[in-house]
């Protein structure tokens, strides 16, 4: 999760986040190199002191400055474009899981299994236990198991809200009516918290997502426990 004062990314959880902080990593080194062209361009012409008021075009520069923007564009653009297509590939998912928006709540139902689902609502700060984060911690976490492609199918009941984790590179609309779809995979085992990101309301902010990977055998015993509660 990110910490105080902390200017980057998240730490990756997911293969597709990966991806992205290489891609950021890649496109800030190109947006720094230019900056540091055009400010050393700036100060040169400011600093020297040749002129030629004679010049009035010149085919090369023209050249230059038009194919290489488009060489610089196309170094974003091919593996921006390879990473938008991975995020919405979908392949044989182990677990679908359908996440509901609610004012002001998320309610999971896990598809797979014939009646497995809860409310997840966030604990309020004086019922927080020691180690748990103010405003990110819920009284049910949806419980995945670790290494396994799982599918999450989002829509809301009400109004517009946004089921977001950062760590996973997940960020998907929920839209009333309307079911979105997105995938991913969990390289590690942890804990993962994310928010909603659509403004929906007065509590907008009191709408947490966590998100708890666990080994595939945590997760059966899990899975029968909440079935035998049901």
């Amino acid at each position: 999760m990110a910490h105080p004062s902390q200017l980057g990314f998240q730490d990756a959880a997911s293969p597709v986040m990966e991806e992205l902080l290489h891609f950021h990593d890649h496109t800030l080194m190109i947006v720094f190199l230019i900056s540091t062209l055009v400010l050393y361009i700036i100060v040169a012409m400011v600093t020297t002191k040749l002129t030629n008021k004679f010049i009035l075009d010149s085919q090369e520069i023209e050249i230059i400055w038009t194919l290489l923007p488009a060489l610089i564009l196309i170094l974003i653009a091919l593996p921006s474009l390879r990473i938008l297509y991975l995020m919405d590939e979908i392949n044989d998912p182990h677990l679908t899981i359908k996440a509901m928006g609610h004012q002001w709540y998320w309610s999971y139902e896990y598809t797979d299994y014939e009646d497995l689902g809860f409310d997840s609502y966030m604990i309020p700060t004086q019922d927080l236990t020691p180690g748990q984060f103010r405003l990110l911690e819920t009284d049910h976490r949806m419980v995945i198991p670790v290494e396994s492609p799982v599918r999450v199918l989002v829509s809301a009941d009400d109004v517009l809200h946004s089921w977001a984790v950062p760590s996973l590179g997940i960020k998907m609309d929920a839209v009333p009516g309307r079911l979105n779809q997105t995938a991913f995979i969990t390289s590690r085992p942890g804990v993962f918290y994310g928010q909603c990101s659509e403004i929906c309301g007065a509590n907008h902010s009191f709408m947490p997502i966590v998100v708890e990977a666990v080994p595939l055998e945590h997760f059966e015993n899990w899975s029968s426990l909440m079935l035998e509660d049901a």
